[in-house]
């Protein structure tokens, strides 16, 4: 079998270099996504802490192809925070990015700190019209996710980068990265996280309900759940000053 080339992960930062005596917040963007998404928090966060965003394979700036398993995007930031040497790494996903943050706080404890997980679940079944729109009317599907993923409340301006972006990845990609959100499961294996856990979940998240995120803070035994009104899955962007003073808290809590 041959070896897989190693290949060059994109990302943006808010510092030119990492200050050691900080810890790292990692953001780790959604299915079809890039690093992108979390601008805001890159920015609007890196006075506190180093911010850093990647893109994971196949997506924004990063060459290869993406995964259809959660674990295998897992190893991919696992060696992304080892190369870039991080500092108290803390994992920050939305959606696809959170199962991917939990992942690593299962399979990496000694090399993650700590763990934010938005609009996601322990568990991510995807119905089946998802992936026939995407394989049938790609930018329909696009259109679709712009619809559904925000609150009626945003202003459908601030959805416009979320959709150019998942735009912007190619299909195949994204059905991947549905496909291995469709195969996670760790609902059995919560209890074994042992770190310091936030969980941002949105009033009028219709993708990943609030009550994914109930599951999630009642089964992770150091976890503390913040719920955000007006906002629907991508409360990242919807939100972002209320979502950076949420995660400010959370790195007050944990001393960080």
């Amino acid at each position: 079998m041959q070896e897989e080339k190693q290949n060059t992960i994109g990302y943006i930062a808010g510092q030119h270099s990492l200050d050691p005596d900080k810890a790292t917040i990692i953001f780790i963007h959604g299915a079809g996504g890039a690093a992108v998404f979390w601008q805001t928090q890159v920015d609007g966060l890196a006075g506190r802490v180093n911010t850093v965003a990647l893109d994971l394979p196949g997506h924004g700036r990063s060459d290869g192809s993406g995964r259809q398993q959660i674990a295998d995007y897992a190893r991919v930031v696992a060696d992304f925070i080892r190369q870039i040497e991080a500092s108290q790494p803390v994992v920050c996903g939305l959606s696809m990015g959170g199962t991917i943050a939990q992942q690593l706080m299962l399979d990496e404890p000694d090399l993650v700190k700590a763990g934010i997980l938005i609009s996601t679940g322990a568990r991510l079944k995807v119905a089946p019209a998802i992936f026939e729109a995407i394989e049938n009317d790609y930018q329909g599907f696009v259109d679709m996710l712009g619809r559904f993923g925000a609150s009626p409340k945003t202003d459908p301006a601030r959805l416009e980068p979320f959709k150019q972006q998942t735009a912007a990845c190619a299909a195949q990609i994204t059905r991947n990265d549905f496909l291995a959100c469709n195969a996670f499961d760790v609902t059995g294996e919560l209890g074994k996280i042992r770190l310091p856990v936030l969980i941002i979940t949105a009033e009028d998240d219709r993708l990943t309900p609030a009550r994914y995120g109930e599951f999630l803070a009642e089964n992770i035994p150091d976890a503390v759940r913040v719920h955000i009104m007006d906002a629907g899955h991508i409360v990242a962007l919807e939100k972002p000053e209320e979502v950076n003073r949420v995660i400010t808290g959370f790195l007050d809590r944990i001393g960080f």
